[in-house]
């Protein structure tokens, strides 16, 4: 079985039955956001600046690792849920329903402050535009295949820990 098999893409993946567009949307996205170009629009004290990336960053990477290690097996990029997925509501997933996506948010604005730059940090309102509307995709996937899913999603944030 090969890995995207695995991740549960089909040979019917043209058909978006399990979100393959919102993967290929993802890809666009973030290669977007990479070579957008850098449009400078305020200058912090460099170490405000160093302060808030490296707080924004490590934010970031510790949603990012601590979501993959914590999903283990669960992993796929696809908003559908595998088929034998279990429902994860235990280590960064107690603080926060999709961590991956929020790890993408958080550095792109880590980038967008260490760059001072008005097109990220409009590309990173972007990605969480994007990521909000694929997590409320999977949600729904999620609500159909887990019978407590309504209850974590009352009880836990979307994509910003404490906030949203």
């Amino acid at each position: 079985m090969s890995k995207l098999q695995e991740w549960g893409f089909s040979k019917d993946w043209w058909r978006n039955q399990r979100g393959e567009f919102w993967v290929i949307g993802q890809t666009v996205l973030s290669i977007g956001f990479i070579l957008l170009p850098v449009i400078r629009v305020v200058i912090l004290p460099f170490a405000v600046r160093l302060g808030l990336t490296l707080g924004l960053g490590l934010i970031g990477l510790s949603l990012g690792i601590r979501g993959l290690l914590n999903l283990g097996n669960n992993l796929t990029p696809l908003p559908h849920p595998k088929e034998d997925s279990q429902l994860v509501t235990t280590g960064v997933y107690g603080w926060v329903r999709h961590p991956i996506y929020s790890s993408v948010i958080f550095l792109a604005l880590a980038y967008s402050v260490w760059q001072m730059s008005l097109s990220h940090g409009l590309g990173a309102i972007a990605l969480l535009i994007f990521f909000d509307r694929k997590a409320a995709q999977e949600e729904q996937w999620l609500s159909e295949k887990f019978k407590d899913y309504a209850d974590y999603r009352q009880a836990v944030k979307k994509l910003i820990p404490l906030l949203y």
